[in-house]
């Protein structure tokens, strides 16, 4: 009777499982307003800050079988190549949920901005997030080298974020490295979010109309917050 019982439960779990990934691969952009995208990112940002991960957890084969022919993204997020900073993991979000594009930085160029257009454009994510982070490498090498040219293709990467450095220098006059770099991050995913428009005449149309809205933040590493940058 005792077995009998633990399977019952076991059954019922999985049936449980398979329930919560169904529904969770069901959700996405359509029809919901940039805002309850952006309280659903906030929503599972305080999960995973609780150490009570729910729709990551539960993804699972039906999940993955019910997006294989479809997406439906409601949010976009820029984020930082950093190993440390998943968004799948740190908004807690499962397949299908939001549309990532990363690259060291958080910078943007044709080919990540054309990226954000697609999902922007195509898959009708009504939110698009720039996520920057604390002690993010890409903006300490590019305080470092202020001034400096650096070769190749990280080069690229450190000329993006030079208007950022810039800017934090003339506000931050006498404040060391480490508080530097704090202000630059800040001010990159700032400087990001509002040059996505300047850059692309598709996002900034949809903003026009109403359909699409940027927002930029910053996450922590120490507490695995994610701030709204105002």
């Amino acid at each position: 009777m005792k077995k009998s019982f633990l399977s019952r439960i076991a059954a019922s779990a999985v049936v449980l499982a398979a329930t919560v990934g169904l529904a969770i691969a069901s959700s996405g952009g359509a029809g919901m307003s940039a805002d309850e995208a952006l309280q659903k990112l906030l929503d599972g940002n305080k999960r995973y800050v609780e150490n009570k991960l729910g729709a990551c957890a539960a993804t699972d084969t039906a999940a993955r079988e019910k997006l294989a022919k479809t997406q439906h993204p409601y949010a976009i997020i820029l984020s930082c190549s950093d190993s440390r900073v998943p968004p799948e993991l740190i908004f807690d979000k499962s397949l299908g949920e939001i549309f990532v594009v990363r690259v060291a930085g958080n910078v943007s160029d044709p080919v990540i901005i054309g990226s954000i257009e697609y999902a922007a454009e195509h898959l009708g994510s009504p939110l698009i997030m720039v996520l920057g982070h604390e002690r993010c490498g890409a903006v300490t090498a590019a305080v470092d080298n202020y001034g400096k040219v650096v070769e190749g293709n990280i080069g690229a990467i450190v000329r993006e974020l030079q208007p950022a450095v810039k800017k934090a220098k003339a506000m931050r006059r006498n404040a060391d490295k480490a508080d530097l770099v704090e202000e630059c991050v800040t001010i990159n995913a700032k400087q990001v979010a509002q040059k996505l428009t300047k850059r692309s005449k598709v996002l900034a149309e949809l903003v026009k109309e109403g359909k699409l809205k940027i927002v930029s933040a910053k996450y922590d590493l120490d507490d695995g917050k994610v701030e709204l940058i105002k």
